[in-house]
């Protein structure tokens, strides 16, 4: 359907030496992972088995004795009789695998026995006690676990059909610190604005592309956020039965009902009690861990200090909440947000729509999501790594100062020299700070 970047991680293992093991993509619902898994298994081995344990019952059945790998293969022939398992040209792909803990356990004799490669998916994978029942164990040691996230804003580039000479002439720009042309600058600040109300979520993308129209955008993401809504809570009893903690419901959906809210705020700290009076770190936990591991949010944690490592200095406590995906996170805002944010009209919740996107930029880069703020009212937005140094990030929705940055920089008790301010201006340097459009933050490395 469109190009992916994990295409290329899927190559990087089928192509590593050393130990077998089965490739397991974890990620959130949308965003491709079984497109994206059988493409690849059709281009790279000349039979793909696929089953899906959350369609098919009798497929999970098969897991139930025992784990011999050709009582296992005859099986699955006789339940998909077009299924052809030829040693080192097969590829069995487990979809939706965190419905069948029998079948994960399988994954480590069918590496031991060799004859045939395995791929498994799951949106839920990885929830905590998701799967109740007493299976044979996780198979440490026998996978090589990849996190598929929505589609980056490169990604969404090359769907608009951006040619990669532009891509080239940003890095150099970013590199060398001259400012893009007008042109180019205007260009890729509407696309950004694009990809921040429409995400990347790869069918909500194909409907922007194919129709233009951000009402429909606006639809099908509020569909997909009830589609995510209708998980909440949900785990599989000890017979793989589906059933709803509904005491964990209804904690998920006040925690993600109330993002845009805490976004919104001066100190975006993530407050327990602005969604219960009576809220507690040890009543709301479970619901924001169960969001996080199922790739819905992104967590960014406050610092005690901005010195190295910046993990030792995280404070477990104090953080805020983004949006995995941008898309979904305009769509939670009124309807009609999008086209205020296309026309630079967003009122109160500008400052936090264009962090999120930020968050999910980097987040999507695999760079741990970190910020600074100190009762003294010093405030930074994010704090992570450039270029092997620590480095400030302001994220500006309008030409706002940075105070903040200016203290810190300015105090040696802080091991940082440098603040990137992003913003809608073209690239500029001021002392230690530097002025990046928006849409660069995906090429900070």
């Amino acid at each position: 359907m469109y190009r992916r970047k994990i295409m290329n991680d899927f190559k990087d293992w089928k192509n590593s030496g050393g130990k077998k093991k089965a490739l397991v993509v974890k990620g959130m619902r949308q965003i491709g992972k079984t497109y994206s898994v059988l493409e690849f298994a059709k281009a790279e081995y000349k039979n793909v088995i696929y089953i899906n344990f959350k369609e098919n019952d009798s497929a999970r059945k098969i897991f139930d004795s025992d784990l011999n790998i050709d009582r296992i293969t005859v099986d699955i022939s006789a339940l998909f009789p077009k299924s052809r398992f030829e040693p080192g040209k097969t590829v069995i792909i487990f979809d939706e695998i965190q419905e069948c803990s029998n079948a994960r356990a399988s994954i480590k004799p069918f590496m031991e026995d060799g004859r045939y490669d395995i791929i498994a998916t799951g949106s839920l994978l990885g929830i905590k006690g998701y799967n109740k029942k007493s299976g044979r164990g996780i198979p440490t040691g026998f996978e090589r676990i990849i996190y598929m996230k929505p589609m980056d804003f490169e990604e969404f580039l090359w769907v608009k059909g951006v040619d990669e000479k532009v891509i080239d002439y940003l890095k150099e720009c970013l590199k060398n610190k001259t400012p893009v042309s007008e042109a180019t600058h205007k260009a890729m600040l509407r696309y950004f604005k694009e990809y921040l109300c429409v995400g990347g979520l790869p069918y909500i993308v194909d409907r922007f592309i194919k129709t233009g129209d951000m009402n429909v955008v606006y639809r099908e993401q509020r569909d997909i956020i009830e589609e995510y809504k209708d998980d909440f809570g949900k785990h599989l009893d000890e017979n793989e039965n589906e059933k709803t903690d509904f005491s964990l419901l209804a904690r998920i959906n006040r925690v993600f009902d109330s993002i845009p809210a805490q976004l919104s705020k001066e100190n975006k700290k993530f407050i327990y009690a602005d969604i219960d009076k009576h809220g507690r770190s040890e009543k709301y936990q479970a619901a924001i861990q169960w969001l996080y591991d199922c790739g819905i949010i992104n967590i960014c944690y406050n610092l005690s200090n901005i010195s190295e490592p910046l993990e030792g200095n995280k404070i477990d406590s104090v953080f805020k909440l983004y949006m995995q995906d941008s898309g979904l996170f305009t769509a939670m805002l009124e309807k009609g947000s999008a086209s205020k944010i296309l026309s630079g009209e967003l009122g109160i919740y500008k400052g936090a729509v264009f962090e999120n996107i930020i968050a999910d930029c980097f987040s999507k880069e695999s760079r741990p999501l970190y910020y600074f703020h100190k009762d003294s009212g010093l405030e930074v937005d994010f704090v992570t790594k450039i270029g092997g140094e620590i480095a400030l990030i302001e994220v500006k929705a309008t030409d706002g100062n940075t105070k903040s940055a200016n203290t810190i920089l300015k105090n040696p008790q802080y091991e940082v020299k440098t603040c990137y301010k992003l913003s809608e201006n073209n690239i500029g340097i001021s002392g230690g700070k530097i002025t990046l459009p928006y849409y660069m933050a995906f090429l900070l490395d």
